[in-house]
């Protein structure tokens, strides 16, 4: 098992020449706007899963993916020159669900945009049930000072 550090390093540099790759050695009609988002290394450094997301149709993503495996051949080619290290890792391309995940938290926020809108039309008009402020608070000092009678009738002297 390799130190996790150098798994996450030698992520890194997979995911630099795998973009590399793509933009500069596949030609490939079908490869669509790739941007490659993480790699992930297992600890042993013999899978990479290489996680990616494209910009367009479904369409386009699903002839992306094809194009990718087609060409799995060539970049793990391109990684293994790269890394110079003694195995090359297998790789595994995965469509990220980064976009679908931040369209559900779009609609999730707009729909909590509009509850609080709803709910702060409905305080506007609302009123204390009592008081304002139903806490007892002491007597004041001033108050004290002008009657001093008032200590001996709370203290029930008379």
């Amino acid at each position: 098992m390799a130190d996790p550090a150098r798994a996450r390093k030698i992520a890194d540099r997979i995911k630099v020449i795998v973009a590399q790759t793509l933009e500069h050695r596949v030609k490939d009609e079908r490869l669509g706007f790739v941007t490659v988002t993480d790699v992930r290394v297992t600890g042993d450094l013999q899978h990479a899963s290489i996680f990616y997301t494209v910009f367009g149709t479904d369409e386009e993503r699903a002839s992306t993916a094809e194009a990718l495996e087609a060409n799995k051949g060539r970049i793990r080619s391109a990684v293994g020159k790269g890394l110079g290290i003694r195995l090359t890792p297998s790789l595994e391309f995965v469509a990220d669900a980064i976009p679908e995940g931040a369209a559900h938290l779009d609609e999730l926020l707009a729909v909590t945009k509009q509850r609080d809108a709803e709910l702060a039309q409905a305080a506007a008009g609302a009123h204390y049930a009592g008081e304002s402020d139903p806490y007892r608070k002491p007597a004041e000092e001033s108050d004290q000072g002008e009657n001093p009678d008032a200590t001996e009738q709370l203290s029930g002297k008379d």
